[in-house]
């Protein structure tokens, strides 16, 4: 069978052929569940909404055939991370310990979502309670990786948290993943797929209606194919306008960091990160090295677990005194930590944050983005981690060094493609302080468009 969806490069492309007629939305509605059945997206879905999806586009065609505007999100398929509430469903954050109650309500920015014309397709897999950048779900399963499956055969891992999400989209089951990132969980498993993975400033999007990890720093945004789908899926999220100057390379100031994010790299992500830097320099970009050796105190100040152990205790010691054993234990292990945090420890970790983030934002100052690795490695196989838990840790950590710096200093970072053709994809991370999104959403279309074009 032919599928209509893979015309499309985009959701914005997708947009433009509901608009023009080329294709419905219900044509494409019917890929994208297509797609959702098939053996790629397996395990990417806790719970799937196929009837509400195929009438939400079905309403979206009818409009048009009677002269009513196209929203924004067109009836298309979006993915919707099982963190957040979207009403008459359960949220079970990819767990077996939540109660498998429906929600009464959509949380914020799934209503803003629907507003927009998106076709929730489902709730997707993550690692359980969202604590973890490798993916694996030993409840549901874990779904592999879903680009990567066609390079090489291997089952490699999806990355997390918003490993369902990232399947989706690449799978072909949505234009868009609906995920949070704490740590990197957008951001990483975008950079293992070749997807785009944007991490607003947390402030932008609200978090009502979903299951916690780390109040401090989760944030919630979305997996995508392009920047410019990016830019959309945030202006829907954020409900605000993105002020774009489209500014050429000559005219950024851009900078590498050279302290921690590109120390271990892979031989594979070192070639990628050189070749891309090489091609923006061609194509007029001005890229300064940086010293950040603040960089370097990230590892101390989190040596006891951090926020995230501290806040997700907070959350979980009720129920993990009363169903402890009925969690992933490798997630039980890293919330039990919070227990050994004391309040003021946690209290003088939040001041020392915020002195952190002031030395970094006048390093930073002046800057139109960093660019690092988004993450040091590319996807390695699901199955040496299944039952070696130091090999899990090992890989964990690696996963989150680099974007995980990103959310301690509460701002934001996109993860755009860089590898070459018939390469395991490998993520160029822009990134910068909180409250520079548009600036930074502006510099990545830029960018993006370099390496899609180089020399042009």
């Amino acid at each position: 069978m032919t599928l209509t969806r893979g015309r499309a490069s985009d959701l914005v492309d997708a947009r433009e052929q509901i608009l023009n007629g080329t294709h419905s939305a219900t044509a494409l509605m019917a890929d994208a569940l297509l797609a959702a059945d098939g053996a790629a997206a397996r395990h990417a879905f806790v719970r799937r909404f196929g009837g509400q999806a195929r009438a939400v586009a079905a309403a979206v065609d009818a409009g048009c055939a009677a002269g009513v505007p196209l929203p924004l999100l067109a009836g298309l398929a979006v993915s919707v991370k099982d963190l957040f509430d979207v009403a008459g469903q359960p949220t079970t954050a990819g767990s077996v310990v939540l109660a498998d109650t429906p929600a009464a309500s959509d949380a914020p920015v799934v209503a803003r979502l629907r507003a927009a014309g998106a076709a929730l397709v489902g709730h997707t897999n993550l690692s359980e309670f969202a604590f973890s950048g490798v993916g694996i779900n030993p409840h549901h399963g874990t779904p592999a990786n879903a680009a990567t499956a066609l390079l090489d055969g291997t089952p490699r891992i999806p990355g997390g948290s918003t490993s369902g999400g990232a399947v989706t989209v690449a799978a072909g089951a949505a234009w868009a993943a609906l995920g949070s990132d704490t740590g990197g969980s957008i951001r990483i498993p975008a950079a293992l797929h070749g997807l785009v993975g944007f991490k607003n400033t947390q402030r932008l999007t609200p978090l009502e209606g979903s299951v916690p990890l780390s109040f401090s720093l989760d944030t919630a945004c979305a997996i995508t194919h392009t920047v410019r789908d990016a830019v959309l899926l945030h202006e829907v999220l954020a409900a605000h306008t993105v002020r774009l100057t489209r500014r050429p390379l000559r005219a950024l100031r851009l900078a590498v960091p050279s302290t921690l994010m590109l120390d271990g790299l892979e031989p594979a992500v070192a070639r990628a990160f050189e070749r891309t830097l090489g091609v923006l320099r061609a194509a007029g970009a001005h890229i300064e090295d940086l010293l950040l050796p603040a960089l370097n105190e990230l590892a101390g100040l989190n040596a006891a677990g951090g926020l995230v152990a501290a806040e997700a205790w907070t959350w979980h010691r009720a129920r993990l005194a009363s169903e402890g054993a009925r969690y992933d234990r490798r997630v039980a292990l890293r919330i039990r930590r919070g227990a050994a945090i004391p309040a003021a420890d946690y209290i003088e970790l939040q001041q020392a944050r915020r002195a952190w983030i002031g030395g970094m934002e006048a390093s930073l100052l002046g800057f139109d983005a960093m660019l690092s690795p988004t993450v040091p490695m590319v996807a390695p196989p699901i199955a040496a981690l299944l039952a070696d838990d130091e090999a899990f840790f090992a890989v964990n950590g690696r996963l989150l060094r680099n974007p995980s710096a990103v959310n301690f200093l509460d701002g934001c970072a996109l993860s755009l493609p860089c590898q070459a053709a018939g390469e395991l994809p490998v993520g160029l991370m822009l990134w910068g302080p909180a409250n520079t999104d548009d600036v930074l959403l502006d510099a990545s279309l830029t960018v993006e468009r370099a390496l899609r074009s180089p020399g042009g």
